[in-house]
């Protein structure tokens, strides 16, 4: 199992310190000093006031942040989860995704969905009944454009009248796509796109309210995967070179009990084939979070809690 460490900022108790440069730098450098394989933000350019008193997190653009830690890292993996692709045309995705790829050194893992948000469509001039066909069109353009982008793409709305040219990413033939959600579109959609799935185990209220499946045990993730991988299979893809992410549980690392619950947990997700878990730390403060990095590191991922 590999870890990705989720910013801390993404939780909603954080404060604002941790959406300082100095905290970013720290935080950074101790998860991968620590032994975390990547480090993850999301991305809400537009959230409404209503979805961060009830629940919502501060943000910061992912590009943007990534690039920061890509500056003051060296090997750790940058990723976004997830990157909305229906807010915008492919070709600024694309432009903006590649640059941190180039800028980090080819550690981009490009975490896409398709939003759920519905003031945040709105408040960027997207249909949100639109974001399931956006979101396909934009896979289809960004893995275009960064492998052919002499070859002008088209779609719904905008047209590339002659051959284009960006700066190819650093990853050939482009930087590995994971692709978030439950549902059976979300599925064929990592057969013909993906590099990696990142399925939600939740409550079935929790799947509603960000408009996915409900995948709410283990039983259940192993029986889509398997499904998945098959039809990766049939269509000539190899199914065990996925990468499957999942959710970390909490873990407090001095409760015997809450660690031999993760291990269970983690065991048995693993045994169906996830192969990464993103983490979540203690978000009292930076330096609260980074003790908990360095002993989750500790305990964790150099103990060897799921081999």
């Amino acid at each position: 199992m590999r870890y990705t460490l989720e910013y801390p900022s993404e939780l909603p108790a954080a404060p604002d310190d941790f959406l300082t440069a100095g905290a970013i730098r720290e935080v950074a450098r101790q998860a991968e000093t620590a032994g975390f394989s990547a480090i993850a933000l999301s991305e809400h350019p537009a959230p409404s006031l209503k979805w961060r008193r009830g629940g919502g997190h501060n943000t910061l653009d992912p590009v943007a942040a990534l690039s920061f830690m890509a500056g003051v890292t060296a090997d750790i993996k940058l990723m976004t989860n997830l990157y909305v692709l229906p807010f915008r045309n492919p070709y600024l995705s694309a432009k903006a995704l590649g640059s941190l790829d180039i800028l980090s050194g080819g550690r981009l893992i490009a975490g896409v969905g398709a939003g759920y948000l519905r003031s945040e469509f709105a408040a960027l001039g997207v249909d949100v009944e639109d974001r399931a066909r956006l979101l396909d069109e934009a896979l289809a353009g960004v893995r275009s454009i960064w492998t052919d982008p002499e070859t002008p793409f088209s779609g719904e709305g905008f047209t590339a009248v002659s051959p284009m040219w960006l700066q190819p990413p650093v990853q050939r033939p482009h930087p590995p796509i994971w692709i978030g959600g439950n549902s059976t579109a979300a599925l064929r959609r990592v057969v013909q796109y993906g590099n990696g799935w990142m399925p939600l185990i939740a409550p079935a209220g929790l799947a509603a309210t960000i408009g996915t499946a409900t995948l709410e045990d283990a039983g259940q993730f192993g029986t889509r995967l398997a499904r998945l991988r098959d039809a990766m299979a049939d269509a000539g893809r190899d199914p065990q070179a996925l990468d499957v992410q999942v959710i970390c549980p909490w873990i407090d690392l001095d409760d015997n009990a809450s660690v031999r619950q993760a291990t269970e947990i983690l065991s048995e997700l693993a045994a169906y084939g996830a192969n990464w878990a993103v983490a979540h730390v203690d978000p009292a403060g930076p330096r609260a979070a980074c003790d908990y990095i360095a002993a989750f590191g500790e305990a964790v991922i150099a103990g060897e809690l799921v081999s």
